[in-house]
């Protein structure tokens, strides 16, 4: 039996990421699906170079809002980091086949005889972000074992900024794979253009489930009175004072995950401790999301929450491709006097993403028989 190993951005952060874990549950489980017993996924205990010294345990080293106000914010929430951080510690090692090892640039070319991986899936996430971790061997397949043994799945380039010299590497590096699934079309022809394997935009492998795949890890009801679920992934005072406009108006109660420890003085219920199984029930269960996350939209998606999302640094574009996709582009809010209807004809997105769902699903299938 052949194992493949899923190599992506996900254990190793400076803050834990619940759309980091969850593509990767999802990649993982779909994969094990189309394997019928002839081939198995495992998880990859990976850390790039760049992350080595992250430390989610002690984050303020690399928080990307350095001021006094932030840090501040994140000091007073060390005590639910922290149970946040064991929280998906335990995820990872009970919702996965993961390596026994952990494997650095150091020691990568030792998983083949160690771990009997020969074979590789990059992906997904923004792993070809060059502005986040540069040109990782382990996301572009570089080390020499991964060479011509790797396809990438719903790999994305974020909001990467290339110069000439680094288009060239670029180049050379999309050499290594068998086939690329791209998240995004921004970069689609290029990749196209300069390459000769199969490549195609995918889904986020989120989006390969549906929403009764995910009970299996989804916590029952944790609030039972009626709530709005805030889930911010960089502070945005603007979202804040529109979740609480909508949620004085409809008599809601605010469970916020953010790291605006104070924002319990404003009557929130701070979540930021919840594990990935408690945040799909905090979605789940939800009346409303207002968030800036990528995933929290998939999510509120998948459950059929009614939400909106706010713009993001280096988020927007992945957001505005799949609210098209979703055939819901008036979600996108930027200073929350947009005018929205609460609800939304779900049975109509979801045969938008079916369509979708097929294509991609048989995109990854005949990655995996290249392999």
């Amino acid at each position: 039996m052949k194992n493949f190993g899923i190599v992506s951005y996900n254990i190793y952060c400076n803050f834990t990421n619940y759309g980091s874990a969850l593509q990767s549950w999802a990649l993982y489980n779909v994969i094990k699906r189309l394997g019928q017993g002839l081939y198995e996924p495992v998880l990859v205990d990976y850390c790039p170079d760049i992350l080595l010294d992250a430390d989610p345990l002690n984050p303020f080293k690399k928080m990307w809002d350095k001021d006094e106000e932030s840090i501040k914010m994140c000091e007073l929430s060390m005590p639910a980091i922290r149970e946040n951080y064991y929280k998906f510690d335990r995820f990872y090692n009970e919702r996965f086949v993961r390596t026994k090892g952990k494997y650095t640039s150091k020691n990568f070319v030792e998983i083949s005889e160690k771990e009997n991986i020969e074979k590789f899936v990059c992906g997904s996430d923004t792993i070809f972000c060059l502005d986040e971790f540069g040109f990782d061997n382990g996301y572009y397949a570089n080390y020499p074992n991964m060479r011509g043994n790797s396809v990438a799945y719903a790999a994305s380039f974020g909001d990467s900024h290339f110069t000439k010299e680094s288009y060239q590497i670029l180049n050379e590096r999309l050499a290594n794979f068998k086939a690329l699934g791209l998240r995004e079309h921004q970069m689609l022809p290029y990749v196209t253009a300069h390459t000769s394997v199969p490549v195609q935009k995918v889904l986020d492998p989120t989006l390969l489930l549906n929403a009764s795949d995910y009970d299996s890890i989804t916590e029952k009801r944790i609030e039972q009175e009626k709530y709005l679920l805030l889930y911010a992934r960089r502070y945005n005072p603007t979202m804040t004072a529109f979740a609480e406009k909508i949620a004085k108006e409809n008599g809601w109660k605010i469970i916020d995950i953010s790291l605006r420890a104070t924002n319990a003085e404003r009557g929130h219920r701070m979540f930021y401790e919840a594990g990935v199984e408690e945040f799909l029930s905090l979605v789940k269960h939800s009346e409303f999301v207002v968030t800036n996350s990528f995933h929290g939209m998939i999510f509120s998606v998948q459950f059929r929450r009614p939400f909106v999302i706010f713009s993001r640094e280096q988020c927007n574009t992945k957001i505005e491709e799949l609210l098209t996709l979703f055939g819901l582009s008036d979600r996108m809010f930027i200073d929350g006097t947009e005018s929205f209807c609460l609800e939304i004809d779900y049975d109509r997105v979801h045969e938008n993403i079916a369509d979708e769902r097929t294509k991609s699903i048989q995109f990854l299938k005949t990655e995996l028989e290249l392999l």
